[in-house]
């Protein structure tokens, strides 16, 4: 059944419609006459009965008993001015304007009755924890040989934090509990365990619901994962040119009251997690509690429509979708952060070899056999180690382990396998007077100067494989 506005509707003559509208239908003496369309069931039994075709619905004429059946093709809207015509219609146009105003009011009074509802509770969804895969789309999960690995320590101040020196975090990639060295002491698993920071739902003075912080957040702290149902581009005609969507309408988590903003506090950041992508949430500034919580949506507009933003942001566009004033785009910020990150882990890398060409015991070449360790360029002659046949698996030097322990070795002879734990390093490693590097004793026959009580120097190797 056709389906138009509220209200009273002008119909030509003779013809019918549903459900509490006004129309014109045209009598005998005028060409339009106002009537009401009619749900069925209100209607008598013998117009019921009144044959007609599929789409059509009944009306009632103001100032008669008349019914008829009609289509949307020959009604048009009441207006408060056509009450101006009452010497043609008279007791019919006062009816109708009477019926009008009436509806008017009704509509009024349920909009405000909603509105007061829509004030005490945030309107209803379905809450969920993490993404819903919705038709096609299909969610990746990757072997823990294929996940990447970090040098952070358990025994680090912050292991694989905000301030460290964690590569996983540096190109947004979470740390998987069972790979990374830190173990449960990793700060880089906040997906997987869903470190939220704790938000509540308030309602703004002009945009809804929205989101604020309990308590300070921090900068670059992660606040929430933003989750919905996982949606192809066949179920989703809205934006274009992307393979996934995440539609936090029907189903979300309290993310999805977070508002735009043109200078947002906020930004949402593509991480990998245990193969697959996810978005998150961080804060782009440290944020006061109590203060609301927004993000640039980023959105693609489709067609002439659009929707005005109201952030009142110095730099707001106006509406949603057009680029803020003087802001770089999201993906130009991304990649010059990528680029950063693999420029500062380049460097890293070119401080040494990635294996080096002669044995770091004897300094000659030949058939060696090079350690696994992550970051470690050494490479030896099985003779020179005393091993039987070469090694197999992730095998690793000892120039790892402390010479007289066998524990962690914290310090390292720069020349040879030489290394010692933190309770063995002092008085056994020198500075070189040859060359100012790092050695035990058996390498300078100029008679090294040994370190002072408490003085360490460590060989740049260990920034590399993550010792201290």
């Amino acid at each position: 059944m056709a389906v138009i506005a509220n209200g009273s509707v002008f119909l030509p003559w003779p013809i019918f419609f549903s459900h509490s509208y006004c129309l014109f239908p045209s009598y005998l003496l005028s060409r339009w006459w106002p009537a009401e369309v009619n749900h069925p069931k209100n209607i008598p039994e013998n117009i019921l009965r009144m044959r007609h075709d599929v789409g059509e619905f009944p009306v009632h004429f103001f100032g008669s008993n008349d019914y008829l059946w009609t289509y949307q093709a020959r009604v048009f809207p009441y207006m408060d001015v056509d009450t101006n015509n009452k010497e043609k219609m008279g007791k019919a146009l006062e009816e109708a304007a009477c019926r009008f105003l009436k509806l008017q009011a009704e509509k009024e009074l349920r909009q405000l009755q909603e509105d007061r509802k829509n004030d005490k509770k945030p309107p209803p969804y379905r809450h969920i924890k993490v993404n819903r895969p919705i038709g096609k789309v299909q969610f990746i999960t990757a072997d823990l040989s294929e996940i990447p690995r970090c040098n952070c320590k358990a025994s680090d101040e912050n292991p694989c934090g905000i301030d460290s020196e964690c590569i996983n975090r540096m190109l947004m990639y979470e740390c998987h509990p069972q790979v990374c060295p830190a173990g449960n002491g990793c700060l880089n698993q906040a997906f997987t365990k869903r470190q939220n920071s704790q938000v509540e739902i308030f309602r703004t003075l002009a945009r809804g619901w929205g989101l604020r912080c309990a308590l300070d957040i921090k900068k670059g702290e992660f606040v929430n994962e933003y989750v919905g149902e996982v949606i192809d581009e066949d179920e989703c005609r809205v934006r274009i040119k992307h393979d996934r969507i995440i539609d936090a309408g029907p189903k979300g988590n309290q993310a999805r009251f977070m508002n735009h903003s043109c200078r947002p506090n906020c930004e949402t950041q593509k991480w990998t997690v245990n193969g697959d992508t996810r978005v998150g949430l961080f804060t782009l500034i440290d944020v006061p509690a109590g203060t609301e919580l927004t993000f640039n949506y980023n959105l693609e507009c489709l067609g002439n429509g659009k929707t005005v933003c109201k952030c009142e942001a110095p730099n707001c566009s106006g509406f949603l979708g057009v680029r803020p004033k003087n802001n770089p785009p999201a993906d130009d910020k991304a990649r010059k952060l990528k680029k950063k990150v693999l420029a500062k882990r380049k460097n890293k890398m070119e401080v040494t070899k990635e294996r080096e060409d002669e044995c770091f015991s004897c300094g000659d070449g030949g058939q060696i056999v090079s350690c696994k360790r992550p970051g470690c360029p050494k490479v030896y002659h099985a003779d020179c180690l005393n091993l039987v046949k070469r090694p197999a698996g992730r095998w690793e030097c000892p120039w790892h382990q402390c010479d007289l322990c066998g524990k962690e070795a914290a310090s390292f002879c720069e020349m040879c396998p030489s290394s010692y734990c933190t309770l063995h390093r002092d008085g056994m490693l020198f500075i070189s007077k040859l060359d100012g590097r790092l050695s035990c004793s058996e390498h300078d026959p100029c008679g090294p100067d040994p370190l002072e009580p408490g003085e360490i120097r460590d060989c740049p190797w260990k920034l590399i494989c993550g010792h201290v």
